[in-house]
């Protein structure tokens, strides 16, 4: 088996929810899927159609993202972040997986909040 070298800067949190992406919110938007999202990008997969994006083309995308040690375990974080597509894998006849790096990366690493809101309830429990 061929050893693969690891180029990710930080773990990404896997997450399920929806992604709007667009080349400019004035006009159509599109729907995706995000896979995982770390600080500097994210994965969402989407139809593969005429409207799929391309690589190296810029978007804009909107997308939430638990919000940890808030009351309301359902709270979510909403960001707006341009980005570029790095790589378009293309998973069958109907779906692809679009990679993003953003333009500005978020504020929090959103793995790291996961494991520190574990170690929070589990010291509580």
């Amino acid at each position: 088996m061929e050893d693969m070298k690891e180029r990710r800067r930080e773990e990404r949190l896997r997450h399920q929810w929806p992604i709007w992406f667009a080349e400019d919110f004035k006009e159509n938007v599109y729907q995706g899927l995000m896979v995982d999202v770390s600080s500097g990008g994210l994965a969402f997969t989407c139809k593969a159609d005429e409207n799929c994006p391309y690589p190296s083309q810029k978007l804009i995308m909107r997308f939430s993202i638990p919000r940890y040690g808030e009351d309301d375990p359902t709270a979510m974080t909403s960001f707006t972040r341009t980005g570029c597509v790095l790589r378009v894998d293309v998973l069958d006849n109907h779906l692809c997986r679009i990679a993003i790096q953003f333009d500005e990366p978020l504020s929090l690493k959103p793995c790291e909040q996961v494991a520190v809101e574990m170690m929070r309830r589990d010291s509580a429990g």
